[in-house]
């Protein structure tokens, strides 16, 4: 199977089913010099896993990491970073009905088809629950750019839950608000809303799909290339691999079918050094407003990158469903039953946010905006504060 790695430079290798005996990610690329421990993995990490509130899966994964390869004394060494997560709370009992008989609109069948078998505890490899070594990947990745000499940040939110959606709300209100709620929603009174809707549907046996709103400041211009490296072509690769999205868009996305090219089209002027989260100097040229969301020609202009991600309503639910069984030729009618989430936007925002960090970064090292070898960009030198020291001379 392909298909497994993501990135240039930085790059992530991920191995696990969702029922077996654990996850894992190996992490290429970062550059020696970074400050990186198990709890910066981990805190990332806790915003992803199950069990967080009622509107969640109710599976009891702790999502612990281990860090087995790539640090030295608190540091990167520049070698792959290899971190595992256990799986501790896999009940696959309840999938054995599904081993012949495919779940509606789940990768039952087409696994089967495409390799003639498959691990079927959980969706095994089609699990969602492979992202958590996509969010132990970004936490890295979040850690390079911290500590680089640019001020990258990064936030998302739900901004739709069924037909409830929420009015525009600022980086800063997402930064402060996005958090304080379950479904991740940075609009109080529009997450209590969702909050019922996610109920309603739960109740009923049913489930329900959303979208997200992502942004990241401060990424330098000239990231990225036209066609196949585009960086929207990346990032909307990145996006679109996160299991039940049906959308990725940036900028005015799917509203600019109906904008004249005039009124689409920004002027360009030079800057005067108050632009609002502009990588900019004074006098350099910077465009009259971001209908593009910070990408033109495929490449980063210095203003805000932002857009939007849809995701289907979660497929394993417990209502009556019809499939076929071809080991025996039977119709049966079936109930998934187990543990899922209703609505996968509220854990799906952490996993957006770990994409985009990867992306940025990538695109930062393929730039040289940062050493690809080191964080310090001292090439030759030896002698650091991150060097280990002789225990001899201690």
């Amino acid at each position: 199977m392909n298909g497994n790695r993501f990135g240039r430079l930085f790059q992530l290798t991920t191995y696990g089913e969702s029922h077996g005996p654990g996850m894992g990610v190996v992490v290429s690329g970062c550059p020696a010099g970074v400050q990186l421990d198990e709890d910066t993995v981990q805190r990332e990490l806790d915003r992803r896993k199950p069990g967080q509130s009622m509107i969640t899966t109710s599976r009891g994964e702790p999502d612990e990491v281990t860090i087995n390869s790539g640090l030295q004394d608190g540091y990167t060494t520049g070698t792959p970073i290899g971190m595992t997560i256990q799986n501790k709370d896999a009940r696959s009992g309840k999938y054995e009905p599904f081993v012949t008989a495919p779940r509606p609109s789940h990768g039952d069948y087409t696994y089967s088809a495409k390799f003639g078998t498959r691990n079927w505890g959980g969706g095994g490899r089609s699990s969602a629950r492979e992202t958590v070594n996509w969010v132990a990947a970004g936490a890295v990745a979040k850690a390079v750019l911290d500590q680089s000499a640019h001020d990258v940040q990064v936030k998302a939110h739900v901004n739709q839950i069924g037909d409830v959606e929420s009015p525009a709300v600022t980086f800063e209100e997402m930064l402060e608000h996005t958090e304080d709620n379950e479904v991740r929603c940075a609009h109080p009174e529009t997450a209590a809303e969702m909050r019922d809707v996610i109920d309603d549907y739960q109740q009923r046996g049913d489930s329900i799909g959303g979208s997200i709103y992502f942004e990241a400041r401060g990424v330098p211009r000239g990231l990225g290339a036209p066609r196949f490296d585009g960086f929207p072509s990346r990032l909307g690769q990145a996006v679109m691999s996160i299991p039940a999205t049906t959308a990725f868009e940036f900028g005015l996305g799917r509203e600019a079918r109906s904008v004249a090219g005039k009124e689409r089209n920004e002027d360009w002027t030079f800057a005067d050094g108050d632009e609002d989260h502009v990588v900019a100097d004074e006098g350099d040229p910077v465009p009259v407003g971001n209908d593009h969301g910070g990408l033109q020609g495929g490449i980063t202009t210095g203003e805000p990158i932002y857009g939007e991600a849809t995701w289907h309503a979660p497929t394993s639910i417990p209502k009556t469903q019809e499939t076929v069984d071809w080991e025996t030729g039977e119709e049966k009618e079936v109930t998934v039953t187990g543990r899922h989430d209703p609505s996968l936007p509220p854990r799906a925002v952490p996993v957006v946010e770990a994409m985009l960090y990867c992306t940025i970064l990538d695109f930062m090292l393929l730039g040289g905006r940062i050493n690809p070898d080191r964080l310090d960009g001292r090439p030759g030198e030896y002698d650091t504060d991150y060097h280990p020291s002789s225990p001899r001379n201690e």
